[in-house]
């Protein structure tokens, strides 16, 4: 029986409607993992101020959660948590309490009244050249095949995005065609994506060396093992990172992310081809539309420009 109104023993009854609703389709693994963490971090964050009912957690113990300092990658403290990172703390509290509500645990809503957090205007990205690309290629390659920058660097270059990059697997590639498969995630489907022949070489030598010392019949992840989904995608971007900061084109004036490579290469699919549909085809869209956004085409007229 669970104690009315307390917060860590109704935890696992809320985690498993949570996890009912990814079978389903209603929630993605990645926000259950996301909001799973965030309900644990709550609960201790409570429990540390004297809190441990949910009718006793306060409009102002939130707000000290959603803008605690946290950690970066390499345990540095963080002292003011980014916008997104806001966001997320608060979502997750709001979806909290609303299973806490929704299964008899508590009426509270501390987060009803909060003030908006502010949205950042979103970035265009960062326009790569094939020479920066070269770059990238040439950063990427130090330590490889023992370092998973090279691997990482090529299947984005064939069009997966980071959720996809975090599950492919050795057993993914087919090296003597020169492509890999993606199931997809969220957002994009399923595909076979061509490999051009500096990612067949990496892609080669990190999936040798990877299996040499697997159990045989065992894929082995090409480039990160963390355990949950959210934290894979979040060290597929952090390896990235590492890469563009050794290249030298991430710097504190000019931020360089994986979308940007992907930005690159349906720039690289559309002026050969000349097709959206093969744009959206190899990065996985059904929408035209994020077809020729990501390849910084406006084939739609903007608002108030329509005959």
């Amino acid at each position: 029986m669970v104690r009315k109104n307390h917060i860590r023993p109704a935890l696992p009854h809320i985690a498993r409607t949570w996890r009912q609703r990814t079978a389903t389709g209603e929630m993605s693994l990645e926000t259950f993992d996301l909001y799973l963490r965030l309900a644990e971090h709550l609960e201790r964050f409570a429990e540390v101020n004297g809190i441990v009912r949910f009718d006793d957690v306060s409009q102002t113990l939130v707000l000290a959660f959603i803008e605690a300092p946290g950690y970066d990658r390499h345990q540095g403290i963080i002292v003011n948590p980014a916008n997104g990172t806001r966001r997320q703390r608060r979502s997750a509290v709001e979806a909290l309490f609303a299973e806490a509500r929704a299964q008899g645990f508590t009426q509270a809503a501390p987060t009803v009244d909060l003030p908006p957090i502010s949205r950042s205007p979103r970035r265009k990205g960062t326009h790569l050249s094939s020479g920066e690309i070269q770059s990238l290629r040439f950063q990427s390659e130090r330590g490889m095949p023992g370092t998973r920058h090279a691997a990482l660097l090529a299947l984005l270059l064939a069009g997966l995005h980071s959720a996809e990059i975090a599950k492919a697997t050795t057993d993914d590639l087919d090296l003597d065609s020169a492509t890999v498969w993606t199931p997809g995630a969220t957002r994009t489907y399923g595909r076979s994506c061509p490999l051009d022949s500096w990612s067949v070489r990496v892609l080669g030598l990190r999936s040798a060396h990877l299996l040499r010392t697997a159990e045989p019949g065992v894929p082995q992840r090409l480039v990160t093992g963390a355990s949950s989904a959210y934290r894979s995608q979040a060290s597929v971007g952090a390896g990235f990172s590492d890469i563009a900061r050794r290249s030298g084109l991430s710097t504190s004036q000019r931020k360089v992310e994986p979308r940007d490579v992907t930005r690159y290469v349906a720039r690289q699919i559309l002026d050969r081809t000349g097709q959206l549909s093969k744009v959206a085809r190899q990065l996985g869209y059904s929408s035209l539309d994020s077809a020729a956004a990501m390849a910084s085409l406006q084939w739609l007229p903007e608002s108030g420009d329509a005959a």
